[in-house]
């Protein structure tokens, strides 16, 4: 993408891992579209990965934050805006984990403390994210707050386990806490319900592969990518989506809207 719609627009990015996740390729096409912004991620999580690369890239500064802590995020709220000379114009919530995917448990034999832990960081770090930037008033009026999501948390999707309902309750806090933010700052909530990606975190749910297939062969216009995604991003970061909020936008090919694809009917005719 090169036009340059953000021109001007400071932001926080959260979630960029490796060159593989959504939230890496959406600071590329951030920083293409003249948009500036901090880079974050757990620290635990940047040890992991190569988000050094990517601020080298972009040309932005790294802070490591812990979304789980409020402390954490005011920190990071404070230096961001310091760091760029104001007010966010965007936010991207690109964090998911569930422990119990991890560890290979079923969704009938769930560790309720891997649970708590999971919620926490996929979904109660968004309304935490939020809440820090609300009570700070660190938003820009019309400034684009995203995070990502999946079609589970509507459909069951039996390997995606206890990840689903993380899913659900994010979109719960963004339409939620979206109200107020657009009531009172001006401020846009949105989620994304992105087609299955091979991201190193997606890699974690078994049978990704398989599914990556099916949805393909289920979506008119084929699974998006990553890619496709930080595109998207970028629209909604921009000026030309300002009236859209407490909206979850599905960005997968299709795939939602679909009950059946031809080249299914056609795979099972086969049997």
């Amino acid at each position: 993408m090169s036009h340059k719609i953000l021109e001007g627009k400071r932001g926080i990015i959260f979630g960029a891992l490796d060159d593989q996740s959504i939230a890496w390729k959406t600071a590329e096409s951030v920083h293409l579209a003249g948009g500036k912004f901090v880079l974050t991620n757990a620290p635990v999580a940047m040890r992991m990965g190569t988000i050094n690369t990517l601020a080298n890239k972009t040309n932005s500064k790294v802070i490591p934050a812990d979304a789980t802590s409020v402390e954490d995020l005011n920190s990071l709220i404070d230096q961001a805006q310091d760091i760029l000379g104001g007010k966010l114009d965007f936010v991207l919530h690109s964090i998911g984990m569930s422990v119990n995917v991890r560890k290979g448990k079923h969704y009938t034999d769930l560790n309720y403390d891997w649970l708590e832990k999971g919620w926490d960081v996929s979904a109660v770090s968004f309304h935490k994210l939020m809440q820090s930037l609300y009570q700070k008033d660190a938003m820009n009026e019309w400034g684009s707050i995203i995070a990502l999501s999946y079609i589970a948390a509507q459909r069951t999707f039996p390997n995606y386990n206890d990840m689903a309902d993380n899913k659900a309750y994010l979109e719960s806090i963004a339409r939620s806490f979206g109200y107020f933010f657009g009531k009172n700052k001006k401020v846009r909530v949105n989620t994304i319900s992105q087609s299955p990606t091979l991201t190193t975190a997606g890699k974690g749910v078994a049978g990704l592969e398989g599914f990556l297939k099916y949805a393909e062969k289920m979506s008119p216009l084929g699974n998006a990518t990553a890619e496709d995604c930080a595109d998207y991003i970028v629209s909604l970061f921009s000026d030309y989506t300002r009236r859209v909020t407490l909206q979850n936008l599905y960005h997968d090919g299709g795939f939602s809207g679909v009950g059946v694809s031809q080249e299914i009917i056609d795979e099972i005719s086969k049997e």
